[in-house]
This record gives structure tokens, C-alpha cells and sequence, in this order.
């Protein structure tokens, strides 16, 4: 399964803590029909998604984690007569559309089993687009600028793919201006801090110094001073 809606496989909501079944978030509200004045079942996908809290709590319950590839695939394997396929794809759908589960996406989590073991890393594209679904959702509650925290968490998604400028670019395929935007200022950001660690680096060789007194001399945290001086992954 992939991280809908950057994925092609479904996913489900959270299950709300106090009464443990699972809840849809705004988007999915949005989308039922007007309450008629009739008593109406609970949609086919809130009820496949409260059976899979009940099958699976440790992924489907209070915490949200990033579900392995081919997940979908593995419940209508494991539960043939429990699930109609379609309401299964249509539950995991609103799973993985969730701000909670994208937010889970967006933290650089591992891809886990249903037994919450994890298995996988997300792709580099997977997170970065949750990253900007987060922001937009949150952008858009927020009277405050967050393009600092988006940029923050691009910044990190980057570093943690270990590709290319070039690479993670061609990956993500940024379209939208903002996107492109934030995407530009992760960058630089991620350049300045290089540059930084340069010089830094060429002061510390040109000193004499241990780090402890380099530390001492610039009123550093030798801790910070050792881990800037590391070789980068």
C-alpha cells in the first residue's frame, strides 16, 4: 500500500481514544451525505475500520503508523469472508487520507506490519508529499506563517533520503509553485548549513586544538562541536 493520496493503494481514520472506534477527520466527513431523517447504518468503511481496530489495534489504533506495501492485498488474504474488497479499499483510503496517518507518513516512520513490526522505509517522495499535505492542512487552520516548519521538515527529509539535489527533485516532482518554493528554501537552507560546517571545519584544523578546547575557545558545546565535525552520511 502507498501513502494515499500520493499512493495508489486505499488506507482509514483514527480510532478516537475514549471510546476506541475509529473516527473520520474533516475531509471524510465532508464527504458523507446529509443525515436524513431516518436511522441510517454506519457506512460499510467505519465499519471495516472499527473491525480493524479490533483485528489490528497496535495499527489502527491510538497511533498511527505507516502501513507496509501490499497490505490491502494481505487483509483480503487473511480474512477472505470478513471484508467485501471494495469497502476494504475505500476503509484504508480513508486511513491513509487522514492528517494522522499523513502526519505518521511525514515523520520519516518505517512502513510497519499489521502486527506494528516495522519493515520498510517509505520512499523519499511518499514523505515529502506528506510533508506538504500536512502544511497545507495545517496552513490553512493557521493565521501563522509555517513555512519555517515546513522548511524545517524538508530539510530533514532530504537529509534522511541520502539523494541528490538532482535526485530528490526528479523524485518528488514539485509542480505547484509553492511547492517548488518551500522545496528552493530546504535547499538553501541545507546549503548554508554545509557551508557552515565548512568553515568550521578548516577554523577547527587551522587551531591546533582538541575539541574540547576548540569548544572552550568559541563557547561551543563540544558535544555539537564533534557532531558538526563528523563526515555527513
Amino acid at each position: 500500500m502507498t501513502d494515499t493520496p500520493i499512493s495508489d493503494e486505499p488506507a482509514a481514520d483514527a480510532p478516537a481514544p475514549e471510546v476506541q472506534t475509529p473516527a473520520p477527520d474533516a475531509t471524510a466527513q465532508e464527504a458523507q451525505p446529509r443525515a436524513s431523517k431516518q436511522p441510517r447504518q454506519p457506512r460499510p468503511a467505519f465499519a471495516v475500520l472499527e473491525r480493524l481496530f479490533q483485528l489490528y489495534p497496535r495499527m489502527f489504533g491510538a497511533r498511527f503508523l505507516p502501513l507496509k506495501l501490499g497490505v490491502y492485498q494481505e487483509l483480503l488474504a487473511l480474512h477472505p469472508d470478513e471484508f467485501k474488497k471494495e469497502d476494504l479499499k475505500v476503509a484504508l483510503g480513508v486511513h491513509a487520507r487522514s492528517t494522522r496517518y499523513l502526519e505518521s507518513v511525514a515523520a520519516g516512520h518505517k512502513r510497519h506490519d499489521l502486527n506494528g513490526n516495522p519493515v520498510e522505509d517509505v520512499a523519499p517522495e511518499h514523505v515529502h508529499h506528506a510533508i506538504m499535505e500536512v502544511f497545507r492542512r495545517r496552513q490553512a487552520r493557521s493565521k501563522e506563517d509555517l513555512r519555517p516548519w515546513v522548511r524545517s521538515r524538508l530539510v530533514q527529509a532530504i537529509e534522511a533520503s541520502g539523494l541528490t539535489r538532482e535526485e530528490y527533485t526528479e523524485r518528488v516532482n514539485a509542480r505547484d509553485e509553492l511547492s517548488v518554493a518551500v522545496l528552493d528554501e530546504a535547499f538553501a537552507e541545507l546549503a548554508e548549513q554545509a557551508a557552515r560546517r565548512e568553515a568550521l571545519r578548516r577554523a577547527f584544523e587551522a587551531s591546533g586544538k582538541s575539541v574540547a578546547e576548540f569548544a572552550e575557545m568559541y563557547g561551543m558545546d563540544p558535544a555539537v562541536v564533534k557532531k558538526t565535525l563528523s563526515p555527513r552520511p
